[in-house]
């Protein structure tokens, strides 16, 4: 699925976000309103890990969503 999409329907998805990241708040979801460089900073902040392993998460997920 195209990012454009997610964006799009972000309150769509958010859920299915929260449901895969459980540590991600609604306030974290909100900030990242559907914009991927914000979703990747959020899961590296809350799961400590680094950006480039938060990326393959958000990549893996976004292939989930289709």
């Amino acid at each position: 699925m195209n990012w454009d999409r997610v964006e799009g329907n972000w309150k769509q998805f958010k859920g299915r976000a929260k449901q895969h990241w459980g540590k991600l708040t609604d306030d974290d979801l909100d900030v990242a309103a559907g914009k991927r460089d914000e979703l990747v900073g959020k899961v590296q902040e809350r799961y400590g890990i680094t950006k480039d392993e938060a990326k393959r998460q958000v990549d893996e997920w976004q292939k989930t969503i289709d």
